[in-house]
């Protein structure tokens, strides 16, 4: 925010020992008791509780018309709700896992404020993914464009050349899991020979003297702008975090998707009913619904990367989508709407 000269504040963070606490009994839960932990205690109770005060005295000091919050990050519209200010949700994943989440933290959210469920579930519900891909249970979804990033830098020199670029990234979480060496190199093993430029990024928690050796077409990288890449690939390798599936799609770019956690195994599953993804099931943990890669999934994965290679159904596919995503209202038009009509909540 300095960069754009916007003020901003910064909130406490939960005490750490509640914090630590709640980290290793999630290490170890499973299912349903997971999903308690990391959408009531974690989101729900603990961030809750610790950004609350802080969103309360901005929203006191500034006054502002509008609250704009993460689907997940619910102090801002419980600060808004005691203020009397209009408030709206962001999407970061597909609407039937936010409500979900939403009703698990929903016990937790009532300590703090009566009616902040019902009226979360009735706010503006701003997302950028496709009606075609996403349909809402919220009845006030808005749906957006998000603008074009500019192309900031050149792919690497050593990328260039005439084949297809495949681009393979397991998101900026992947590469801190114990598992993460399997992975990538799973993934390396599967592209090697193929006539394609390969580009792997693996995130800056990641030690890439543990991968072993690279094969000839491919080029390993901590980090590299995911627009910058998207605007010359061929076909993207991810494990589906909505961020890169949805990214993806807006560039008209098809993907083979490896869900390994999250909201992976359902945006994996959307991608590929629109005909714009293969999906490769990963082995997962039976207890705790962790997938992983291993050498027996070296041939699937390639198999799945030929398909899509030789298949221009699949890019069609994505372009559709990519084409439904670029007809909605800009994000700027929407919110200038949003601040024109919004009225505050009844308190």
């Amino acid at each position: 925010m300095t960069a754009i000269g916007q003020p901003f504040v910064v909130s406490d963070e939960p005490p750490a020992e509640e914090l630590n606490a709640l980290w290793e009994r999630f290490s170890t839960a499973a299912g349903r008791e997971a999903a308690i932990l990391g959408n009531r205690e974690l989101f729900g109770r603990l961030w809750t509780a610790a950004l609350l005060p802080t969103a309360e005295r901005a929203c006191r000091e500034w006054k502002p018309r509008l609250v704009l919050h993460e689907a997940a990050e619910y102090a801002s519209a419980i600060a808004a709700q005691r203020c009397g200010v209009a408030h709206a949700q962001v999407a970061i994943s597909l609407a039937e896992v936010e409500a979900g989440a939403l009703e698990l933290a929903a016990p937790a959210l009532a300590e703090h404020e009566e009616h902040i469920v019902q009226q979360l579930r009735v706010s503006p519900y701003l997302t950028r993914f496709p009606a075609s891909l996403d349909p809402s249970p919220y009845p006030a979804t808005e749906r957006f464009r998000e603008p074009a990033p500019p192309r900031r830098t050149s792919l690497p020199d050593r990328l260039a050349g005439d084949a297809p670029l495949v681009y393979v990234s397991f998101g900026s979480v992947a590469g801190g899991l114990t598992n993460a060496a399997a992975v990538y190199r799973t993934a390396l093993d599967a592209v090697a020979g193929l006539r394609a430029r390969v580009l792997l990024t693996v995130g800056r928690e990641f030690d890439l003297d543990t991968l072993g050796p690279i094969p000839e077409n491919a080029r390993v990288e901590a980090w590299v702008p995911q627009a910058d890449v998207l605007s010359d690939a061929t076909l993207v390798v991810a494990h589906g975090g909505s961020g890169t599936t949805f990214g993806t799609l807006a560039a008209g770019v098809p993907l083979v998707i490896v869900p390994l956690f999250a909201d992976q195994l359902v945006n994996a599953e959307r991608a590929a009913a629109a005909g714009a993804a293969v999906v490769v099931e990963p082995d997962r943990d039976a207890e705790r619904g962790m997938g992983t890669l291993g050498p027996q999934h070296v041939h699937r994965l390639r198999a799945a990367i030929e398909t899509i290679l030789a298949d221009p159904a699949y890019a069609r596919a994505a372009t559709r989508t990519a084409h439904e995503m670029a007809e909605l209202p800009s994000i700027d038009d929407l919110l200038a709407r949003l601040s024109r009509v919004s009225t505050p909540p009844p308190v």
